[in-house]
């Protein structure tokens, strides 16, 4: 069966892509077809409850709730994806090096990782933050650069089970070049772990983004994004007598998050093609 059927077989993960696409598209689109400004304060229309005209009611300064959900889906989506696409650069490289050339190469890699992999993530992710100051680029460039881990270790175990193939064997014996090798030999045989991998990494690095956001060391307001919005609903007040404050975001990020899982689940189903019959 094609790619298409083998993943449509996974419906979970069919419905994920719909959901997927309709967040990504209000996302893009709510800026310019929204009636309400999602920056700016209407104090006279502050905390008004859900209603035909404020379907998720608004906030304590009056902006309505689901503009802001969908405008704030845009960073926290964009965030994600621009740092596991670092994340993903780096530990594919890393990996490739190590299960390549193995060696001192493989041992310095390894030693590395293991030394990045025995920090609690999130607390250093926490130190960072509150050493560099909270911006959109801060929080991308750290969730990036201390995310690559299980990649180059997944990357770096597929290398080394292709190595000993044949058809690798036969190119380092006709002297092809260890990028050509590396490029057209070994990345077309192991891109799925790497691709399950990275999908269901944007679904971490979302929710890293949204708590370091709900702490204040994320996205800062004006600009929503789905963690900031959850940190203005920390009082029981607002917890008990404005739900609509934080359910909004709440579910934007835990149904999101749930979407791509099951994305991820799909992918490796259908780009596998040990994990169906034939």
């Amino acid at each position: 069966p094609s790619f298409t059927r083998r993943f449509l077989r996974h419906r979970m993960a069919a419905a994920s892509v719909v959901f997927i696409v309709f967040i990504a598209v209000a996302a893009l689109i709510t800026p310019y077809v929204s009636p309400y400004d999602p920056y700016a304060m209407q104090l006279p229309e502050a905390r008004k409850p859900p209603s035909l005209q404020h379907p998720l009611g608004t906030d304590k300064l009056g902006r309505d709730t689901l503009t802001r959900v969908f405008v704030g889906g845009r960073v926290s989506i964009a965030v994600a994806l621009a740092a596991v696409a670092i994340s993903t650069v780096i530990g594919t490289l890393l990996g490739l090096i190590a299960g390549y050339w193995k060696g001192w190469a493989d041992a310095i890699i390894s030693r590395i990782t293991d030394m990045f992999m025995a920090f609690p993530l999130f607390v250093l992710l926490i130190v960072l933050v509150s050493m560099l100051g909270p911006s959109a680029t801060n929080v991308v460039l750290i969730l990036g650069l201390f995310s690559w881990m299980v990649i180059t270790r997944i990357v770096r175990g597929q290398v080394m089970a292709v190595m000993n193939e044949p058809y690798i064997e036969a190119a380092i014996a006709a002297g092809a070049r260890a990028d050509r090798i590396l490029l057209r030999q070994i990345m077309p045989n192991i891109y799925v772990p790497v691709v399950v991998a990275a999908t269901l990494g944007v679904a971490s690095a979302m929710l890293s983004e949204a708590a370091l956001s709900f702490l204040g060391l994320g996205i800062q307001p004006p600009t929503p994004s789905w963690g900031n919005m959850l940190n203005e609903a920390q009082s029981l007040q607002v917890l008990v007598n404005e739900p609509w404050v934080w359910l909004g975001p709440g579910f934007a990020i835990a149904l999101t998050v749930l979407s791509i899982n099951f994305l991820g689940d799909g992918l490796r189903d259908a780009l596998d093609p040990h994990s169906h019959n034939p």
